[in-house]
Formats: C-alpha cells, sequence, structure tokens
C-alpha cells in the first residue's frame, strides 16, 4: 500500500463507527492497530484529526474536512475494484452474512455450502441468530431480515422470499380444549393459551386476515415465551398450546400428524424475508453471486403455507 494512503480507511472507518473499538471490529483488527494507524497518520498529516477523552471522541475542524475527502477517495477505489470485480467469472474473497437462527441452520445454511462448493474461491463467515445486527458495527456484508424493514437511507434490500404462517396445535391438545373454527372465535375463547416467539422481552401479537381482508391481531395467554422457533415447534408438539410457526418449519410435523392446522384461514398471512446490505458500499461480484443464488433458491424452499 502507498504510504499516502495508510491510516485511511482506519480514519475512515472511526468516523463511520463512531469509535476505535467499533472500527477495529468492522475492520478485523485489533484497537490498538486502529489507534497507531491513526496516530501515524496524524503524525504524517501534522495536525490532530481527533479530539478524543476517556469517553468520547470527536472529528477536530480539520477532520471533518479530511473525512470528507478521503470518503470521496475511498469510494473512487471501491467503484474501480468494482469494475476489475466485474470482470470475474468466479466468486472470491470473504463474505460474511448474518441470518435468523433457525432459518439460517435449515434453508440458507445448506444453501450458502451448495453455493461454496460451485466457487472455491469463495469463503464465508456466516452468524446464526436473532438480533437485530446493525452491518458496519458488526462488520457485515450481508444480513437477511423477516418482517417489516425500517426506513432507511443507509440499507438496500432485497425481496429472498416470504415467510407464510400457520396456526398449529397438537391433535391431544385440541382434544382437551376444542377447536376454534375461525380467528373470532379463536380471539373469543376463554379456553386457549399459546406458546409464544420472543425476542429482547418482546412478544409481538399474532396476526391473521379475517373473512372480510382485514388485519387482525390476537392476543393469548401463554406460559411459555422464548426466542427459539425450534423450542417453539417441541412445545407445540408436546401439547402445550397453540403455536404460530413458519409453514416451512411446521411441515414435517404436519405431514406426520404431530400437529394440525387449527382451521384454515382465508388468506394467508406472511412476513416478507429480505436480505439487506449497506447502500454505501458498491456491490462487489462475490456479494452479488451470493444474493442472486438466495433470491433464486430460498424462496422455493419457502412456498409451504
Amino acid at each position: 500500500m502507498s504510504p499516502r494512503l495508510q491510516g485511511i480507511e482506519e480514519f475512515v472507518a472511526a468516523v463511520e463507527a463512531g469509535s476505535f473499538a467499533r472500527a477495529a471490529e468492522r475492520l478485523h483488527v485489533t484497537r490498538s492497530a486502529v489507534a497507531k494507524s491513526i496516530g501515524r497518520l496524524e503524525a504524517r498529516l501534522g495536525t490532530r484529526l481527533f479530539l478524543r477523552t476517556t469517553r468520547s471522541q470527536s472529528l477536530t475542524e480539520e477532520g471533518h474536512g479530511y473525512y470528507e475527502r478521503c470518503r470521496r477517495v475511498l469510494a473512487e477505489l471501491d467503484a474501480a475494484e468494482a469494475m476489475a470485480d466485474a470482470a470475474r467469472s468466479t466468486a472470491a474473497g470473504l463474505v460474511r452474512l448474518s441470518m435468523p437462527a433457525m432459518l439460517g441452520r435449515l434453508k440458507v445454511g445448506p444453501l450458502l455450502l451448495a453455493l461454496a462448493r460451485r466457487h472455491p474461491g469463495l469463503s464465508l463467515e456466516l452468524s446464526f441468530n436473532d438480533r437485530r445486527v446493525d452491518l458496519v458495527e458488526d462488520g457485515l456484508d450481508l444480513a437477511i431480515r423477516s418482517g417489516e424493514l425500517a426506513d432507511s437511507a443507509e440499507l438496500v434490500a432485497r425481496p429472498v422470499g416470504m415467510q407464510w404462517m400457520a396456526l398449529c396445535a397438537a391433535p391431544a391438545y385440541l382434544a382437551e380444549r376444542g377447536r376454534p373454527a375461525s380467528v373470532a372465535e379463536l380471539g373469543a375463547s376463554p379456553s386457549h393459551e399459546a406458546v409464544l416467539y420472543a425476542r429482547d422481552g418482546q412478544v409481538s401479537p399474532w396476526r391473521f386476515h379475517d373473512g372480510e381482508g382485514r388485519l387482525v391481531e390476537v392476543v393469548l395467554p401463554s406460559r411459555l415465551r422464548c426466542d427459539s422457533a425450534e423450542v417453539l415447534l417441541e412445545a407445540a408438539i408436546g401439547g402445550m398450546g397453540l403455536a404460530r410457526l413458519p409453514a416451512w418449519l411446521a411441515a414435517d410435523a404436519l405431514a406426520a400428524g404431530t400437529l394440525v392446522r387449527v382451521f384454515e384461514e382465508p388468506r394467508p398471512f406472511g412476513f416478507a424475508l429480505n436480505v439487506i446490505r449497506s447502500r454505501s458500499r458498491y456491490l462487489p461480484h462475490k456479494t452479488r453471486v451470493v444474493v442472486d443464488w438466495l433470491a433464486e433458491h430460498l424462496p422455493p424452499l419457502l412456498a409451504a403455507r
């Protein structure tokens, strides 16, 4: 690397990530390495770029101007790399991707393993968790998210399927508690309880479309709330309550008869799946290959309603 470029990537990362520590995570180096690179950059320039205390950091006036110019320089370098990258016929390099845990293990993971076999130069770093990640802070290229996306000028999203939801229960549970025939009857019934998905302590109401096409929300009492869809599936099979599960996840249990659909819904309800990336970066060939592969091959795996 040219001496004139040394420290620039660390400097820009520190500004955009908000701290040296988060910049280090983003660049996959140590915090001290980031601090030393920026220190050498400041020494070479003969000026302070950051005002640093034990609790915070902020840009100096010189730092603000230098950041804007460095950001444009790195954008031009990205564009140049993108042109060279586009000429490649196979994907090469590392792609970091986060995805919901159960969906990732059962559906996305196997797809990406198949893709990696087709592209020997492609490396994958996969994270399976239901946490709402930050692409920049977590140093990720892509993330798969389920449900509505918040408005953001910083993110680009591409649909990769729908998670259609099914209301399921064990036959023994319905024999004991009764079987509601509709959404209205379910909401009015005092005899039913649910096993519920909860993330960060928050439980979302179940959503249905009624016979008129209106969106209806139902809340049932529950003795079990957790952030594992796999545990909810097992709890429903064990008769602990009604479960609102992705249809693809419940498909095997429904086929085996260990779960049944409580009632047929007039119109299926589902959550969109999107793969998101940062808008501020160009789309390298390796990342485009991953996104295109998921967009082509994931929707059929989620088609059960």
